[in-house]
C-alpha cells in the first residue's frame, strides 16, 4: 500500500514536469532515469518523437574504461560526461533538463554538473 502510493506520487511529479518541459530539434529534452541498478540518459525531440542520442551505465563503451558502473553518484558523473560527449557528437549543445520527478541533489545533481562541465548548456 505504501509503495503504491509513493509510486503514484512520483508518477504525478513526472507528469507535472512533462507538461512544462518539452524538447525540440534545436533544444532536445535530456531525460534521466535512475533504476535501482542503472542510470539512463536520453536526448529526445518531442516534436518528432525521436530519440537523438542515449547513454547508460549498461553501454559497453563507457563501462570498459571505468570498471563496473552502477546507480551511484560516482557513476552518475561518468555517465553525465559520456552523455554530453554523445550529444555533442550529434551537434546537440543546448538541452532542456528533465529530472523525471527526482529531486535535484545527489545522483541527479552530479549527472547535471558533469554534463555542464563537459559542454552542454541547460
Amino acid at each position: 500500500m505504501r509503495t503504491e502510493k509513493k509510486q503514484r506520487l512520483k508518477q504525478l511529479r513526472r507528469w507535472r514536469t512533462r507538461k512544462k518541459v518539452t524538447g525540440t530539434s534545436q533544444r532536445p529534452r535530456m531525460s534521466v532515469h535512475f533504476s535501482g541498478q542503472h542510470i539512463y540518459v536520453q536526448f529526445v525531440d518531442d516534436a518528432s518523437r525521436v530519440t537523438l542520442a542515449s547513454m547508460s551505465t549498461r553501454t559497453k563503451s563507457v563501462g570498459l574504461s571505468e570498471g563496473k558502473l552502477c546507480a551511484n553518484v560516482k557513476s552518475a558523473g561518468i555517465i553525465g560526461t559520456a552523455a554530453a560527449a554523445a550529444a555533442l557528437s550529434k551537434n546537440i549543445e543546448i538541452v532542456v533538463f528533465d529530472r523525471s520527478g527526482a529531486q535535484f541533489h545527489g545522483k541527479v545533481k552530479a549527472l547535471a554538473e558533469a554534463a555542464r562541465a563537459a559542454g552542454l548548456k541547460f
